[in-house]
């Protein structure tokens, strides 16, 4: 197996530990596509987990900026095997040639990556741009454009579309805070672990609730009605940004189509299970059942292997 090869198969491998939505999603993709997802999904989730967890001997600020010069190196040498220093996780060393090969493929920008690394550092303790409680809802947009937003750009070149790229622009962007918006409610308790508060402090205090009290739910497993009004306000958000994102669907090639709705389907399904457990998630993690998993994903599966036969038999 070669080394291109085996960095697309680790790939796959950490989408589908860590990525459970995306790659039920991506299945449903053809192959070089899907490869391709893999990738940039492996690559974000890993520079993500340099950022939220301790990096040993190195500091995190340290370790993201020579990840950073990594990826550069990486993206100018595509086709060449190149040493990385010992900063650099060793599961991203086997990452960044496929990494790699998809920017290069499917003419992703650069600077989409250099907005991504932006907000990482806004996630970085050691580093002059942690942030770690957001204000404003134009704080946040701050950050999740380099975090979230420029993911869904990432994903148009990929999935390709059926108008002028343009006109997806806005949806895609929509979608990407849409599951952002989705994950930052879902874990705000374990956020909170991490000194975090990613939905914006004002917000909350509109509804009476400060940090305090998100702290003392997730120590006790309680939700004050007002935690429960202001994560209902944020739910009320996010389902605005989905309802946005949804007009981008048809206009991505049809046999994407399946994919990113089966995406667009369970992670607004979070949000259902969030008000399911009466908001009271502050101790704990909810997440979409298997069985409702694989009900929304089976049809697009159909379609998508109808899709492959048609493509063998032409």
């Amino acid at each position: 197996m070669n080394t291109l090869t085996a960095s697309y198969g680790f790939c796959e491998g950490v989408t589908r530990e860590h990525g459970r939505t995306y790659y039920l999603a991506a299945r449903l993709l053809p192959e070089p596509r899907r490869r391709a997802v893999h990738a940039l999904y492996a690559f974000a989730r890993v520079v993500d987990d340099i950022v939220d967890e301790p990096s040993g001997p190195y500091e995190r600020g340290t370790v993201l900026a020579d990840v950073e010069r990594a990826a550069v190196t990486a993206l100018d040498n595509a086709t060449v095997t190149v040493e990385f220093p010992s900063t650099v996780p060793a599961a991203l060393t086997r990452i960044l040639p496929a990494f790699a090969d998809a920017v290069k493929t499917f003419d992703i920008p650069r600077a989409y990556f250099d907005a991504f690394f932006e907000s990482m550092r806004m996630d970085a303790p050691d580093t002059a741009k942690f942030r770690p409680v957001y204000n404003t809802m134009d704080e946040l947009a701050e950050y999740m454009y380099g975090s979230a937003v420029v993911i869904g750009l990432q994903m148009l070149p990929i999935l390709g579309v059926s108008v002028p790229q343009q006109e997806a622009v806005v949806p895609a962007s929509n979608l990407g805070e849409a599951f952002q918006l989705t994950n930052f409610i879902r874990d705000v308790g374990e956020d909170l672990d991490r000194g975090r508060l990613y939905l914006p402090a004002s917000e909350f205090s509109a509804f009476g609730v400060d940090i305090e009290m998100l702290e003392h739910g997730r120590r006790t497993g309680t939700a004050d009605v007002r935690v429960k009004r202001a994560l209902a306000h944020f739910i009320a958000v996010t389902r605005g940004r989905y309802r946005s994102a949804e007009s981008g669907i048809p206009m991505l090639d049809r046999r994407v189509q399946p994919s990113i709705r089966t995406a667009f389907v369970l992670y607004g399904a979070i949000l259902d299970q969030v008000e399911g457990a009466d908001y009271r998630i502050l101790h704990r993690r909810v997440s979409v059942p298997g069985r409702t998993r694989l009900r929304v994903a089976a049809p697009g599966l159909v379609r998508s292997a109808t899709y492959a036969a048609r493509n063998r038999m032409g």
